[in-house]
């Protein structure tokens, strides 16, 4: 008998089922693929936040004009525009005074007289010196004609005529010695007068009735002051940094302290020409009107200078200054939005600005208040909320930045 083995049917999945299948493994796929592509999208954005906020925010420092910026003020003191101290030509007791401090006096004003008895008698004896001396020369040339009349007749010898005649002209020299010696003591009768040698206030009075007073010396006070305050003359030291400044004709405004709210204008005559080693300054005059007598001599004055704006010094606030081992610095934000250290020159320090006349350009963009960390090529993120044009450059620089990613 044949063994015929028995087939075995294998029971085939339905086509369905299959499908089914499949379908749930590509799900699966998908499902895993968008879990990563999330995964990775959520990546690339924490690392963007941590970049931007490793990225310093500045702030651009506000356009600033030169022309109302650079005008500096400096200490100044007022002088009388003459002022003269009186001291006596000779020497007694002064009698009497007439003029007292805060007077007004015109030129040739009696302000004291002073009595000098000793004067007195040393002109009495040169005028009785005078009188014997011409009374001298007078018998001198009686006697010169005398003998020269007797010469004519050979009575005297020429040399005894020319003896006389020598003897004459002797006895006039005498009297011009002698009149000199009266009319310097006259002179100096008249200094007896102390008198007020222009227009003007007195200042100072520095003496008193009975005080002795001694002649040509200044060791002591002076008797009297006298100043013309009519105009004033104004002394300011310039800086040297400045000096280039100072032009023929430039006017400056003027205050001083017991006037507040006052101002007054002030014109330049003149300068030293020369710069004061010890203060590294040059001088400055100048003429103040003060014919209302509101300025005093010896006033201190805040003077405003304008000074002429050089068009290459870029004007900055004092904030923008860093001070590092490479000395002063600005930085400044470049067009590819990072920021570059420029180091520079202050030319004038205002206080709350700078004048820069080395390392800045007027079309640089400084940095306000940069932190302390930053370096030279930092990327940085500028603020918006300024002006639009800082927007704009804002908007530009996080553009760039998007790129570089």
């Amino acid at each position: 008998m044949s063994h015929n083995p028995a087939t075995v049917q294998v029971a085939q999945k339905p086509p369905r089922l299959k499908a089914v299948g499949i379908g749930g493994a590509v799900v699966a796929v998908l499902a895993v693929a968008l879990g990563l592509g999330i995964r990775f999208h959520e990546h690339h954005q924490l690392v963007q936040w941590t970049d931007a906020q490793l990225i310093p925010s500045v702030r651009l420092a506000p356009a600033m004009d030169p022309a109302k910026d650079y005008a500096i003020t400096l200490p100044g003191h007022l002088d009388a525009w003459y002022s003269a101290p009186i001291y006596a030509r000779v020497g007694g007791y002064l009698k009497v005074w007439y003029k007292d401090i805060g007077d007004k006096v015109k030129a040739g004003d009696v302000l004291a007289v002073i009595d000098t008895p000793d004067l007195d008698q040393q002109l009495e004896q040169a005028k009785a010196v005078l009188a014997k001396a011409q009374a001298d020369a007078n018998l001198a040339n009686i006697t010169s004609r005398r003998w020269q009349h007797l010469l004519s007749s050979d009575s005297v010898s020429k040399q005894e005529a020319d003896e006389k005649s020598g003897e004459a002209e002797a006895a006039q020299a005498t009297v011009l010695a002698a009149k000199a010696d009266v009319d310097r003591l006259n002179a100096l009768e008249a200094f007896k007068k102390i008198v007020a040698p222009f227009d003007g206030t007195v200042t100072a009075r520095r003496t008193d009735v009975g005080d002795l007073i001694t002649a040509n010396t200044d060791s002591g006070p002076e008797l009297f002051t006298v100043a013309d305050t009519t105009r004033m003359r104004l002394y300011v030291p310039v800086p040297e940094v400045n000096a280039d400044g100072i032009k023929p004709g430039m006017t400056v405004t003027l205050n001083v302290p017991e006037l507040p709210g006052r101002t007054f204008k002030a014109t330049l005559i003149g300068t030293s020409e020369a710069i004061n080693q010890n203060s590294g300054s040059l001088l400055a005059q100048f003429v103040a009107d003060n014919s209302d007598g509101a300025l005093k001599p010896g006033d201190y004055a805040d003077v405003k200078l304008n000074l002429p704006v050089d068009p290459n010094m870029v004007s900055v606030p004092a904030s923008a200054l860093i001070f590092r081992s490479k000395g002063a610095q600005v930085a400044v934000l470049g067009p590819d939005g990072r920021a570059h250290l420029h180091d520079v020159h202050i030319a004038v320090d205002l206080g709350s600005s700078l004048q820069i006349d080395q390392g800045l350009k007027p079309t640089d963009h400084v940095i306000e208040n940069p932190p302390d960390s930053l370096m030279d090529g930092d990327k940085v993120r500028v603020e918006t909320d300024t002006n639009q044009n800082l927007a704009t450059q804002d908007v530009a620089t996080e553009k760039s930045s998007e790129s570089a990613h």
